[in-house]
């Protein structure tokens, strides 16, 4: 690894509907990711709390932005010496929640990005227990590079990736729970792909395992190539983060200089 380079892990595993086994998870997670060398440590959507299907137990378990989970992640993050995205149920007005994540490390809050396309697709009503998030880019620096929040649906609009990379993210983090179905882990590792390629960005992607997710977690290069994944079940994958590596592919591939539209919020 060049001296720039960032080792990212991909955590994938299964939250369940208790807080505190979700959090004695994740720290076994990071731990080990920490330990094989990552530094940027990316876990699942609703890490902190999940339940299938969604119900009313969401907003009893949902907790502030700088509540309980929140702190622990910090407490890991400090403790491991890494960098930690996360899924959190968000408390909001009214019973319902926000599906928000959480970047940290040990000082603090480095990033927040709110779902902003909910998932009432494929026979599901998200929007029935969730409230969308503001629109806008979430980003922050790490090392050389910089890194883009995006959550699940989201990554079937590419408006969403543009925003990120005109907000200069070289890295796109997509933590998700991508619900099993026809055709959906087709359409999970497609989309990775293609936001890599018009992005000419990494893509870094946890998801849950089967048999509620698709699995296949992965770290997909600036051309669109797995460099690192997980199969159905829990596990970890690493890859290295190099920005020279995005540097030399928008050189080639320069598509965020020649293109002629610009995205504009709905």
């Amino acid at each position: 690894m060049s001296s720039a380079s960032v080792l990212a892990a991909v955590c994938q595993f299964a939250p369940i509907a208790d807080l505190t086994a979700n959090r004695t998870r994740i720290g076994a997670l990071v731990a080990e990711a920490a330990a094989r060398g990552a530094r940027l440590v990316v876990l699942p959507e609703y890490s902190s709390y999940f339940v299938d299907p969604l119900d009313a137990s969401l907003a009893e378990n949902a907790e502030d932005l700088d509540g309980p989970f929140t702190r622990h992640l910090q407490a890991l993050a400090a403790e491991q010496g890494v960098v930690i995205v996360a899924g959190l149920v968000e408390r909001a007005d009214a019973g319902r929640i926000r599906n928000a994540l959480v970047a940290v490390d040990g000082s603090g809050i480095l990033a927040v990005y709110r779902k902003q396309h909910l998932y009432d697709a494929f026979g599901q009503t998200e929007s029935r227990w969730l409230e969308p998030g503001e629109l806008g880019a979430s980003t922050f620096a790490l090392g050389a590079l910089t890194v883009g929040l995006m959550t699940c649906y989201d990554l079937r609009f590419p408006e969403v990736a543009r925003t990120l990379v005109d907000a200069g993210a070289d890295v796109i983090a997509v933590p998700a729970e991508w619900v099993r179905g026809p055709l959906k882990e087709h359409h999970w590792t497609t989309l990775l792909a293609a936001r890599a390629i018009e992005s000419t960005a990494y893509v870094v992607a946890a998801d849950h395992p089967t048999p509620i997710g698709v699995g296949h977690s992965a770290v997909i290069d600036p051309q669109g190539v797995t460099i690192a994944g997980v199969g159905t079940g829990e596990g970890i994958a690493l890859a290295e983060l190099d920005p020279a590596a995005v540097v030399r592919v928008r050189e080639v591939n320069p598509v965020l200089r020649l293109r002629r539209y610009r995205v504009v919020p709905a």
